[in-house]
């Protein structure tokens, strides 16, 4: 298909909010895919941040980070590991990015003296970023997912867009899905249709309607519950389909492609229902689901309150473990509760390893130091990812370079001993959004290092969200105590990877890896350290060591 005839999948939320439109969006994508059709997709969120940058991973959920530097919604990393395509900024659209290209438009005086408007000003702008998103992206499938709820007062305006780009592009180029949930009452024993309704009338009355609607549910929808609800939505019973909740999450392609999701879309759009090769994902999803074995990795950080902050860090686990047959079983530790090494050893002598992943602010500092500290002294298998990797610089500093004092400069910029330092690029920043050291960045790997044998190669690119590094000026100190740092940029100025010798599986990084884990691909850095924690586990070794008789 060229670009000229590029069809647009538009797909919409109601009843609640955090219903899994990303997934299905995602799930969809992955279906067209294994019919060797190319897929992109595109998420229009209503928030009026310009990203999530900067909002608080306790409101938000993690923020996912693309190749071209874009800080996104997570829901762009389900797409990436569903249709296994790095996405782009053009990928992510907010209202706050609109709303400012409008006014910055209005202020060049590009509108010619016109009063700036919803619409048409605002609604051309986020129709323009469809447009840009076919344009230079040239899939066969654009599927656009709106954030929100419909009948949120700050969705409208999308809304309004998509209704307006279906008549631009003609109907047969179009398809709309809303996404709803249809409840089960436990005490009467019934599956509750009339929030769906409500909810398509609520669309219907902004000028939409749906092609197909994907019901959300604990349930099996009977006969009757698909019958009504087609017919009073005007939905054809064929394109009411079920979305069961599902023990995997990568089990809903397959669960949505017995449903006929895919067949319902293609007739849609007026085009051919070809067999999907879906073995593989079979087959990754039968690893998931069916290993031999179980390892407990422990994950160390400050928002353990909400486990969307740490999404892509809990699903590389996932995969990982998968890759190395094992189930994993989590362990949340708030570093705030890690007030010594007594307590440390409380949280972790159970476990098989340890993630510390990446954050900002001093808070729980302290008591991620002392996690690493254990893990380092007691041969625990570990991985640092960016603010985890500082940490273990940090600890490694402090209690083996007898650098006592070691600190970021992040936590106290007048330490003596700024083992970690603002990079130099960023000392004249003032704005916070979108100003780190963001996207993707090459590095050389030594060989006959740990992150050298994962990786099987030279040279890596991975991706970065950061403002401060290692520190060159103790670099020699703390390589001189038996720190490696066996990842450097090409031009040796910045450490990316550090690791120490005589461990099983030590090893930070200052990218983060987590975004460029797959199902079926698990990322080197995860698969060495699952590796590891099950050698920790099950080992003769493992088995003598520090772990008591009743933990193994």
């Amino acid at each position: 298909m060229s670009r000229q005839s590029t069809k647009y999948i538009f797909i919409t939320g109601g009843v609640v909010s955090s219903l899994g439109k990303g997934i299905v969006a995602a799930s969809l994508g992955r279906l067209l895919r294994s019919r060797g059709y190319s897929v992109s997709i595109q998420k229009f969120d209503p928030y009026i941040n310009v990203d999530p940058g900067t909002m608080s991973p306790f409101q938000h959920g993690e923020v996912y980070v693309t190749n071209d530097g874009a800080e996104t919604d997570l829901d762009l990393g389900h797409y990436e590991r569903f249709i296994d395509t790095s996405l782009t900024s053009i990928n992510n659209v907010t209202a706050g990015s609109v709303y400012l290209n409008v006014i910055s438009k209005e202020r060049r005086g590009d509108y010619l003296g016109a009063t700036v408007q919803t619409i048409p000003h605002i609604t051309d702008e986020i129709k323009s970023r469809i447009h840009e998103a076919s344009s230079k992206l040239d899939p066969d499938f654009l599927i656009c997912e709106i954030g929100g709820t419909i009948g949120d007062i700050e969705g409208l305006p999308f809304v309004e867009a998509v209704r307006q780009f279906r008549y631009d592009v003609g109907l047969k180029n179009t398809c709309f899905i809303h996404v709803t949930l249809v409840p089960y009452l436990k005490t009467s024993g019934e599956v509750k249709t009339k929030p769906s309704q409500h909810s398509v009338n609520a669309l219907r009355n902004v000028g939409i309607q749906p092609d197909i609607l994907v019901c959300r549910t604990e349930s099996d929808l009977g006969e009757n519950e698909r019958l009504k609800l087609a017919q009073f939505t005007n939905v054809d019973p064929e394109s009411v389909i079920q979305c069961l909740d599902q023990e995997c999450l990568y089990e809903v392609p397959l669960a949505l492609e017995k449903e006929g999701l895919a067949k319902q879309v293609l007739s849609r759009l007026g085009l051919e229902n070809t067999i999907p090769n879906l073995e593989d994902w079979k087959k990754t999803v039968h690893a998931l689901k069916h290993p031999s074995r179980t390892v407990k990795i422990a994950l160390a950080g400050k928002y353990t309150g909400l486990s969307d902050a740490y999404l892509s860090v809990i699903e590389a686990i996932k995969h990982a473990a998968a890759s190395v047959d094992s189930a994993v079983e989590f362990k949340w530790i708030n570093t705030e509760d890690c007030v010594d090494q007594d307590s440390a050893e409380a949280f972790l002598q159970d476990v098989d390893g340890l993630v510390v992943p990446g954050g900002f602010g001093y808070r729980g500092i302290e008591g991620k130091i002392e996690v690493i500290r254990y893990a380092r002294e007691n041969n625990l298998p570990f991985l640092g990812l960016c603010l985890g990797m500082q940490c273990a610089v940090i600890e490694f500093a402090r209690n083996v370079a007898q650098l006592t004092r070691a600190n970021s400069a992040e936590f106290d910029p007048m330490t003596d001993q700024p083992v970690i330092g603002l990079m130099d690029d960023q000392r004249n920043v003032i704005d916070k959004g979108g100003t780190m050291r963001l996207g993707q960045y090459p590095c050389h790997l030594v060989k006959g290092s740990k992150a050298h044998e994962a990786y099987a190669s030279d040279a890596i690119m991975e991706r970065h969200r950061h403002r401060f590094e290692v520190n060159n000026d103790y670099r020699k100190i703390l390589s001189d105590a038996g720190m490696v740092f066996s990842g450097m940029s090409p031009d040796r100025k910045l450490v990316e990877i550090a690791e120490i010798e005589n461990h099983p599986w030590f090893v930070g990084s200052q990218f983060h890896p987590e975004f460029q884990s797959r199902p079926d691909k698990a990322h080197p850095l995860f698969k060495g350290l699952l590796a590891a924690a099950v050698e920790y586990r099950y080992s003769d070794s493992a088995k003598a060591s520090l772990k008591s008789p009743e933990i193994v």
